[in-house]
Formats: C-alpha cells, structure tokens, sequence
C-alpha cells in the first residue's frame, strides 16, 4: 500500500495593507498611550506588530506619521460617535445629553485614543499639536452647528463662545473622571446638563 505524503500546512493568510494598517494603529495607539510619546519606541511597536522596523517605516514613513495616522483615525472615531448620538436625539435637550454622553463613552471605551487626545503638553512637535487642535475644534464646530438647531436665536459670535465652553468643560470633567473613577459617564453627563441647560435655555 502507498504512503500517503503527510499533509502540508494551510498557508498564513496574508492581511491585506488596511488590515495591518489598522493592526499597526491599534499596537501604536496602545505604546504611546501607556508609555508616552518620547519613550515611545518604533522597534516595539514594529516588533508587537510582528514586522520589521522597516516595513513599519514603509507604511507610515516615521514616528511622528504614525502618531498622526493614530491622531486621525481617533478624530474620526471621534466624529462618528456624537455625530450617531445626535442622529437619534429627539428634541434640543436630548440632543445635547446624547452627545455628552457619547463623548462621555468615548473616553470610557476608547482610553487609549483619550489619552492621545489629551496628553498634548506631552507631544512637542508643531504639526502633531495642530491635528490636536484641529480635532478640537472639529468638536466645537459640531457643537455650535446642534446650537444653531436649538437656538436659532443666537448671533455666531454666542455659538461660538457657548461651543467653545462646553467642549472645554467636557475635556475638564472627562479629566476630572480619571480622578473620581467612581463617577459614571451617565452621571458626569447629568451634571454637565445641571449647569449647562439653565444657561442654554433650551427646553420647551
């Protein structure tokens, strides 16, 4: 009786480059996250990714490109999840719980993007600070657009002030939370609307 040949291993399949993409961002977000942009080393990261340090430079060509790319997919993230939360608010004042509460969550659900988010005293390059800040105001302009729905009463110079204090007022509560982690995203979002709604003037 012949032998049959023993039978061969199934090829790895290979990530297609969106795949490690995101694959790379995850590990990146993660060792930047936890260990602070300086320390943070690209032979790490490449070796956590299973690449070469090489490669990893291929896809984002330096340090400072992948903690962009990282920047850019949390801004997006970011985006997404209030802009879901504001798609099935119904009425003003929901409209702004929903979203505070979304922001809420994203820091909750995605700490290591919030901590890249808010660790910007701790990145010194220019261009790193810029897309820091272009998230940031990305927010307000978001923020002042549900305004202009709820209170159509309000000159541009208002929105943008009332827009500029919220998302500074929800970047100092979500930092405060580190500090009292016993206070939930529902309840930080409650007291954020105790003050917010009297001044806002919103409801019915």
């Amino acid at each position: 009786m012949t032998a049959r040949p023993a039978p061969t291993a199934s090829p790895r399949k290979r990530r297609s480059r969106a795949e490690r993409e995101r694959q790379i961002l995850a590990v990146a977000e993660q060792v930047f996250a936890d260990e602070g942009y300086q320390a943070a080393s690209m032979d790490d990261i490449a070796h956590r990714v299973g690449l070469s340090k090489p490669m990893l430079y291929e896809y984002f060509g330096s340090k400072d490109g992948l903690l962009m790319a990282c920047l850019h997919r949390a801004k997006q993230e970011l985006f997404d999840t209030t802009t879901a939360a504001a798609a099935g608010a119904n009425g003003p004042d929901d409209l702004l719980h929903d979203c505070l509460l979304a922001f809420f969550r994203f820091s909750d659900d995605h700490a290591q993007a919030w901590a890249l988010l808010r660790n910007e005293a701790a990145v010194p390059v220019s261009s790193v600070s810029s897309e820091l800040e272009s998230i940031r105001l990305q927010q307000i302009g978001f923020t002042a657009e549900l305004l202009r729905g709820a209170r159509p009463d309000l000159d541009e110079v208002r929105l943008e002030a009332y827009a500029e204090s919220i998302i500074g007022a929800c970047e100092r509560l979500a930092l405060w939370r580190e500090r009292r982690p016993e206070v939930t995203a529902r309840q930080a979002t409650e007291h954020l609307m105790s003050l917010l709604l009297p001044s806002l003037g919103t409801g019915a």
